[in-house]
This record gives C-alpha cells, sequence and structure tokens, in this order.
C-alpha cells in the first residue's frame, strides 16, 4: 500500500532510505538543508526540496502533518534531531522514525515521542525503509523487491486472535507463512494455525510485503481502541 514519507537528512543512510523507498512505489519527499545533497537525490525521489526541518512553520509549509511517516534521518547533529523530532509530533505526524547515533541519543528520542528509533550502524538503509512501510515490524531480511522475512513483535489488536483469523499460513488471504512462533524464551518452528496469539509473543513471518501490509491494516482497523499508533 502506498505511503507517503518524508525524510529529512539526506546523509549515506538517508539517502539509501528515500532511494529504497521510493523504489519501492511510496511517495517519497526528501529533505536537507544541503542544496548538492537536494539536487543529488531529485532524480530518485518524488519531491526534493533545500529547507531547515528544525523550523516549525517549514515543516507546517511543506504539509508533513499529513505524511504517513516521517524520518528524522539527521546524524550527529543531535540538538537538530531532537528538536525535528519534537516537531515533528507537535504538528501530529502519525508515525515518527528517528536515527540515533549512540543509546544516549536514542533513549531522549524515544522519551520525547519517536514511534521508532533506528541505529544506522547497526541496521541498513534498505532493511529500514521495509520497516519503515510495513511500521510494527522490527527486523527485516530483503529477499527480493517485493518479499522479505520479518519479524513482528505482537501489536495490541492481534492479540487474543488465531493465525487463521488473522489470515496467515498458505490457506490465508494474505499467504504469509509464519516460519516461528516466539513465547517466553521458547520458539516454535511452523506453529499451528489455531494459536492464539499471546502478548509478548514473536512472529517471524515470510511473504509479500504488501501482503502483510495488508493483512496488519486490516487487523488495526478491526480493533476499534486502537489508533494506528505503536510505540
Amino acid at each position: 500500500m502506498k505511503k507517503q514519507v518524508a525524510v529529512i537528512g539526506l546523509g549515506r543512510f538517508g539517502f539509501s532510505l528515500a532511494q529504497t523507498l521510493h523504489e519501492a512505489g511510496h511517495e517519497v519527499l526528501a529533505i536537507d538543508k544541503n542544496e548538492a545533497r537536494v539536487q543529488e537525490i531529485a532524480s530518485f525521489v518524488t519531491h526534493a526540496v533545500q529547507a531547515d526541518a528544525t523550523s516549525e512553520a517549514v515543516l507546517a509549509e511543506l504539509g508533513l502533518k499529513d505524511f504517513d511517516v516521517a524520518m528524522v534521518a539527521m546524524g550527529s547533529a543531535i540538538e537538530s534531531s531532537v528538536l525535528c523530532t519534537i516537531l515533528l509530533r507537535n504538528l501530529g505526524v502519525k508515525y515518527v522514525v528517528a536515527r540515533a547515533d549512540h543509546d544516549l541519543h536514542a533513549s531522549i528520542l524515544r522519551k520525547i515521542g519517536a514511534n521508532w528509533v533506528v541505529m544506522p550502524e547497526r541496521e541498513k538503509g534498505v532493511d529500514v525503509a521495509h520497516v519503515i512501510a510495513l511500521r510494527e515490524v522490527r527486523d527485516y531480511m530483503w529477499l527480493n523487491e517485493s518479499n522479505g522475512i520479518s519479524r513482528l513483535m505482537s501489536p495490541k489488536y492481534i492479540v487474543g486472535r488465531t493465525l487463521a483469523e488473522l489470515g496467515f499460513g498458505p490457506g490465508g488471504e494474505s499467504a504469509i507463512a509464519v516460519l516461528v512462533l516466539e513465547r517466553e524464551g521458547s520458539l516454535t518452528i511452523s506453529p499451528s494455525m489455531d494459536e492464539t496469539v499471546l502478548v509478548g509473543d514473536g512472529l517471524v513471518l515470510c511473504g509479500n510485503d504488501e501482503e502483510l501490509e495488508k493483512l496488519l491494516d486490516k487487523a488495526r482497523k478491526d480493533y476499534p481502541e486502537d489508533n494506528g499508533e505503536q510505540a
């Protein structure tokens, strides 16, 4: 499902992220203060803008509050990344992902409201792009342009429902295979589709990214108390 994604900060990590998201069919707005970086990425994204992302007026003018995801990919400029993250949350951006260069930086970003914090030295921009598109997925291994293996830590809207009810498995609507069920430190390989998802469960999944996204979107909509945001 196509998303509107803003990538703020066009260093090596941000560039890779923006390009991969655009190649996957998402509408990508790339933002950086450096004109040369903006010109370099212009042909690889939907829109590229030279702008100061630490200005609330600028972010509002760019319409970021209407975007599905904003990725703060700034590097070592901790003050700027923190301020930008705060401004995005204040604007009401649905899902904010922020880059951290070390654990203290990550801790600060989480406390100010980032939905997810990534550590570039531990994660590739290509894999993070897939995770951003899928949102609740926390680990991803690329197989080809449309398929991958992912790890889902059970969001509340799938808890209490069986894997079959959610649409997993070869006979399900999505044809997403559940390779492993992680529960309380133990692993079940190829679990039964009659298995009920519990709080704290982890699911290792394999299949088409778009189909997995559709499955999660449907489950999220079927959960009336969920507001669409997962911390």
